[in-house]
């Protein structure tokens, strides 16, 4: 029994192949131009920079997935095996901020702390050290890269640590089991399970950085794919080889999401912050203690550093006097108009997609063609991590420079490509509350016969309002934070703050940029903390 009209089904499925043309049609006029540019493209595909350039992207890409893991593998016992003691909480919420950081603020306070002038060296020098710690090149790379993905794999490490059952740990205690024994028959199989998705979730995103890359990577030794396309179409002006390394980059990732998709998938079901773990009975040694304490130490100075580095820095800057600049309003303004238009639009495709899924679904036995009508739509939301930003934007430039000047059509590009961005994860929010509010409230309202605008009134509204809300703004956080896109087309007409603050760092204007990088910040974590406002009120509403 269908719980939809025909006219229902006929609507949601339209709305999703809608999407699916749309963004088929924008990638695929994009990778059609890639594909069909008469520049040598596919002649350079295999010459030595371009394999140079592979080596070192899948190189740096594999030693960052290594040290995060390995880094985050006794940072994610040490929290477990301390569950109650003051002020974890707020170490689990600190090894969150990371990946809600714009990865411009982040390499910023990266260069505070790890820099020439930061306080590392400073320190070093105190010391009689003469010779500097270098934050450019593969170094730099690896650091920046461990910042960003060892508090992910810390956190979903711990989900799966709490989710040993408490029988395991009582067993030990009756045993008498050391640590050692406890981390070996224990521990180190859960995190043997976890470890295979979670490296293959980081090594794709190190394969891809882009901003990271650009601005500690130091010079042609130290450049990945996505960065050597960049300078190839902005400083080079070379279609031919930024083509070459695109049709790469498409191939490496598709390549990747086809290795990483035989992986298990890491699942962080937030049971880091609610859970209540079994008791432990390990771990009440005073050389126990004192190890797990020097870790935390350790992993919560390695990520807050650069946070209040970027924030003391900003502060002396003339926040106000910056607010009042021109450029910044300029910028500001531009900004904030691309996210929300990015926003929306990625939250409209979003719910196009949860409908049309659902319609087919409610249909209990659907035909082939309309399983793989599902099946498109659930690849449509993840081809962002298969044609990267700048990929697209690439092939949108070739395509695009016979009709005169690209830049008339950058910000309606930037626009749509942020939304593709953002729908990954805008379709993470929204797919589970869309679920949970069909199974409770579809049946009923069929029976009583509210549809259209008075359900969409009455039932929908109310109760989709907050996760519309919280996809909105991480959308917008993302798109506010974003230098991939932009980096291609940006120039004076189209000034965004993550463009401002690149390019004040390249007129050696750091004062500035580090204000303007605050500023970021605070807008950042102000949309992310109001797309979650509501959520644990909510929760413990439900219970």
């Amino acid at each position: 029994m269908t719980l939809l009209t025909g006219g229902e089904r006929a609507w949601a499925i339209s709305g999703g192949a809608a999407v699916l043309a749309a963004v088929s049609g924008f990638a695929g006029t994009a990778l059609a131009a890639l594909f069909l540019f008469d520049g040598g493209g596919f002649a350079g595909l295999f010459d030595a920079y371009t394999l140079r350039v592979l080596r070192f992207t899948l190189w740096q890409a594999l030693l960052s997935t290594l040290l995060s893991v390995l880094f985050a593998i006794p940072v994610a016992r040490a929290l477990a095996r301390r569950p109650r003691f003051p002020g974890r909480i707020w170490i689990v919420r600190l090894f969150a901020v990371p990946m809600g950081l714009p990865v411009l603020i982040g390499a910023l306070g990266l260069i505070g702390i790890w820099g020439r002038q930061g306080v590392a060296n400073g320190l070093l020098q105190a010391l009689g050290l003469s010779q500097p710690v270098s934050i450019y090149g593969l170094s730099g790379i690896l650091l920046a890269h461990v910042f960003f993905n060892m508090p992910l794999a810390a956190r979903l490490m711990l989900g799966g640590l709490e989710r040993i059952p408490g029988e395991y740990w009582r067993m030990a205690a009756t045993l008498g089991m050391p640590s050692r024994a406890v981390f070996r028959f224990i521990e180190w199989p859960v995190i043997l399970g976890l470890v295979p998705g979670i490296a293959g979730l980081i090594f794709m995103l190190c394969a891809t950085s882009f901003t990271l890359v650009l601005m500690l990577g130091g010079g042609p030794a130290a450049t990945t794919i996505e960065v050597a396309v960049y300078q190839a179409l902005r400083f080079d002006f070379d279609p031919g080889r930024a083509v070459a390394l695109s049709l790469m980059q498409v191939a490496m990732t598709g390549l990747l999401l086809a290795a990483t998709a035989f992986l298990p998938a890491p699942a962080d079901q937030g049971v880091t912050l609610a859970a209540r773990p079994g008791r432990r009975f390990d771990g009440w040694r005073r050389a126990s203690r004192l190890s797990d304490g020097l870790v935390l130490l350790l992993a919560v100075a390695f990520v807050g550093l650069p946070l209040l580095s970027v924030a003391l820095a900003g502060l002396r800057a003339d926040l106000l006097a910056l607010v009042l600049m021109p450029a910044f309003r300029k910028a500001a303004f531009t900004s904030l108009t691309i996210a929300f238009c990015a926003g929306c639009l990625s939250v409209l495709m979003a719910s196009a997609i949860v409908h049309a899924q659902a319609a087919v679904v409610d249909l209990r036995r659907p035909g082939a063609g309309l399983r793989g009508f599902s099946a498109a739509l659930s690849g449509t939301g993840s081809l962002i991590l298969l044609v990267s930003p700048l990929i697209l934007g690439t092939g949108w430039f070739l395509a695009l420079r016979g009709l005169g000047d690209v830049a008339r059509f950058a910000p309606a590009l930037v626009v749509v490509i942020n939304s593709l961005m953002a729908l990954p994860f805008v379709l993470r929010v929204l797919a589970p509350a869309f679920e949970v509010h069909r199974q409770r409230t579809l049946r009923l309202s069929a029976s009583l016969a509210i549809r259209g605008w008075p359900r969409v009134r009455l039932v929908d509204g109310p109760v989709l309002a907050k996760p519309l809300l919280t996809a909105l703004s991480f959308a917008m956080a993302l798109s506010l934070g974003d230098l991939g896109a932009v980096a291609l087309f940006g120039s004076d007409d189209l000034m965004t703050l993550p463009y401002l603050i690149y390019s004040r760092l390249g007129s050696y204007r750091t004062n500035e940029a580090d204000g303007f990088a605050l500023i970021l910040g605070i807008v950042c974590l102000l949309l992310t903390i109001a797309g979650t406002a509501g959520q644990r009120k909510g929760a413990r509403d439900e219970r």
